[in-house]
């Protein structure tokens, strides 16, 4: 799964950006400090680093350099300083982006994504035996063998890998995936979505990832890690 370190002093954005982060695919690493951000960065190995500047013991500068020591993850700065020359040194250690605060969630994760690509780094959820690609809409089997079920089939599967081990209701998949179809329609979409996920997975073994809990919903029992 693809590892963002995210250093941010602020603890309401950090915990906003670190949920939208987490449901988006990406395992989030999150340091509030340069220290702690340096210590992770070692700790951990990380796909790309988003950077806040103004930390309380030092520059998010001194995080870039320190990171630009070691390699060249990808690095982009989160920050309220916009100034020309805040953006210049950011770009001259080896940002690969500046977006100044505040900022669209949704144009952070659109930024992300693209330098990722950029990079070459394919963002990919693994769960157990198969690994799910939300860029390509694709499931990756054991076998490197690709199935690419319809968008809304994807879109249950990423859902439930996602919210595992909890049980989905009937209910909260439709209000998180089609609330603007009919309950009734919505629910029967989503007993054949399932059909269809788990002819699939047939192709890898007769266990069961998908469990049916009778008069709630579904839930994910394949291995998420």
């Amino acid at each position: 799964m693809t590892r963002l370190l995210l250093v941010e002093d602020d603890s309401s954005l950090g915990q906003t950006l670190s949920e939208r982060l987490t449901e988006e695919g990406y395992t989030v690493v999150w340091a509030h400090s340069c220290e702690g951000a340096i210590q992770k960065f070692l700790e951990n190995s990380i796909d790309l680093v988003l950077l806040d500047i103004g930390l309380p013991d030092g520059s998010g500068f001194s995080v870039a350099r320190a990171v630009r020591e070691k390699n060249s993850t990808p690095l982009i700065f989160l920050t309220a300083m916009n100034s020309a020359e805040f953006r210049l040194e950011g770009f001259e250690i080896g940002a690969d982006d500046y977006i100044p605060k505040p900022f669209h969630l949704r144009e952070l994760l659109l930024r992300v994504s693209r330098v990722l690509e950029a990079k070459g780094i394919r963002k990919t959820i693994e769960a157990g035996k198969i690994s799910i690609d939300p860029d390509s809409f694709s499931i990756i089997l054991p076998n490197g063998e690709l199935s690419q079920p319809a968008v809304r089939d994807f879109e249950l599967l990423k859902l439930l890998i996602m919210s595992a081990p909890r049980v989905l209701s009937r209910e909260e998949l439709h209000q998180k995936l089609w609330p603007e179809d009919s309950e009734s329609s919505t629910f029967r979409s989503i007993d054949n979505a399932v059909l269809r996920l788990r002819t699939i997975f047939r192709k890898i073994s007769d266990e069961e990832y998908i469990r049916s809990v009778r008069g709630v919903g579904y839930q994910w029992v394949g291995e998420k890690t």
